[in-house]
């Protein structure tokens, strides 16, 4: 069997990370002054920056990054994106209510054609592809249960999707494992980091002002604003905004009850030959997931790689986020066998890159969004897995917060309600492992536990 790449610094691991060729840009050292600073240079911050300069142009703009932009989720993600704002629509309706899962629909559609829009008018290449997004079902149970979330998503106006049976499914990607698919045309592919730095030097020519490798230490809000600490210098600005999703809580500790830190694990391959291509199929180049909880997700990059994700996360325990969870030969492994399982023709296929990276899981899937410290702090975070394209429309629900501007935006429930909080450890450790285990029975073909039906109940999921 292959053996597993090392363990490499995330810049190396990360096969985003390693087609970028820039410096970074210059820390931050001494005192500085803001109307706005943006802690976070990844989709959120920098989709704030963007929508910050569209009301008010001549804002004075800093932002700050621990890493280089796209250092976190925004950098590790598979670069698929949807127009899905919620979860899923089901959850949307059961979460919000039908009215307010029809309007999430029409205005993730809305914010999906809009970002295109934005990239072509702004020349952003990204390596973008729309193709569409396949859902694989691997039982007639799920087949089942596709078929139904299919109805779902029609009866609320998302007509575009549509059903394909078994042979439809395996002319589009022949693999043993399928028993038919869903099909949404409304995503696409990115290379994520290429979005991030198109986004980050779109905003640096309005005037936003960059500092990377810049740790923030500390918030502190005054009478006058808020103080910015960091390990090299502070800004003074009249008001923060927090976009760093997973290490939110490492700055703002109580926003921790609110989510999982959880990380997701992929890695990718050479790149396949036309022989290897047409084993697969696969001549439209859809991103593709499959029905399961944990399920796995997988795409080509532009030079024909695969990618092969697994949703399988690991959560460590008391929401550490850090170097050190960024590798897990297991999760690799176990990535290595379920290929193998989907495409044993193509089990000899090399992957040399290989990461993991903190998604921001709440227990209704969904992110949320805030002020603290008298309002000069907006933060938000919790995209679970569709941040690629809902992180826009995040990025406009912090601007208005922050300008103090209104929008109809403002009014959507996830934005005036927070989530169930999980609960603390050693309770939120063992939780997890007991519905993660009562999840993978559901998955193996097992009715759901009693534990599963009560947190249905109540509207708690803990899957990414």
């Amino acid at each position: 069997m292959q053996q597993v790449p090392a363990r490499q610094p995330i810049e190396k691991a990360c096969y985003w990370m390693v087609t970028r060729t820039r410096e970074p840009d210059l820390a931050l050292e001494g005192r500085q002054d803001a109307d706005v600073v943006i802690i976070g240079s990844g989709f959120t911050g920098l989709w704030t920056s963007l929508f910050l300069r569209e009301l008010q142009p001549g804002l004075d703009i800093v932002v700050l990054e621990q890493g280089m932009a796209a250092h976190g989720a925004s950098g590790r993600n598979a670069g698929m994106l949807g127009a899905n704002i919620d979860h899923s629509h089901e959850l949307a309706i059961e979460h919000f209510g039908r009215d307010e899962a029809e309007v999430l629909i029409q205005a993730g559609q809305k914010n999906f054609e809009e970002l295109f829009q934005f990239l072509a008018a702004r020349g952003i290449d990204c390596d973008l592809e729309r193709n569409g997004v396949l859902n694989m079902a691997l039982s007639t149970r799920q087949f089942e249960h596709l078929r139904e979330a299919v109805r779902s998503a029609h009866a609320l106006g998302a007509s575009q999707i549509r059903v394909l049976d078994a042979a439809e499914t395996r002319a589009e990607i022949n693999s043993p494992l399928y028993h038919g698919s869903s099909f949404n045309p409304d995503a696409a592919l990115v290379n994520p980091v290429k979005l991030v730095e198109g986004l980050k030097r779109e905003s640096a020519r309005l005037g936003t002002r960059f500092h990377e490798r810049t740790r923030v230490t500390a918030i502190e809000a005054g009478r006058a604003g808020v103080r910015v600490r960091t390990l090299g210098g502070e800004i003074h600005a009249r008001k923060v905004v927090l976009a760093s999703n997973a290490y939110s809580h490492k700055l703002l500790p109580r926003l921790g009850r609110y989510f999982l830190p959880l990380y997701d694990y992929v890695l990718v391959s050479e790149p396949l030959s036309q022989a290897q291509r047409e084993i697969i199929g696969w001549r439209r180049r859809q991103s593709v997931g499959d029905a399961r909880t944990f399920f796995n997700y997988y795409r080509l990059t532009a030079d024909d790689r695969v990618l092969w994700g697994g949703s399988d996360a690991r959560y460590h325990s008391g929401n550490r986020v850090d170097e050190a969870c960024d590798h897990s030969e297991v999760h690799y492994a176990a990535l290595r066998e379920s290929w193998g399982q989907h495409f044993p023709d193509l089990s000899d296929v090399e992957f040399p890159y290989a990461w993991g990276g903190p998604i921001c899981a709440t227990t209704r899937l969904t992110p949320f969004f805030g002020t603290l410290k008298r309002g000069r702090l907006v933060y938000g975070l919790g995209y679970t897995g569709h941040g690629v394209g809902s992180t826009r429309l995040g990025g406009r629900i912090l601007a208005h917060l922050a300008l103090g501007r209104s929008d109809r935006v403002l009014d959507f429930k996830m934005v005036r309600s927070k989530p169930w909080p999980y609960p603390p450890e050693p309770l939120r450790t063992l939780a997890v492992s007991a519905v993660s285990e009562a999840l993978r029975r559901v998955d193996r073909g097992e009715r759901p536990s009693l534990l599963l039906r009560a947190l249905d109940a109540m509207g708690i999921g803990f899957s990414s």
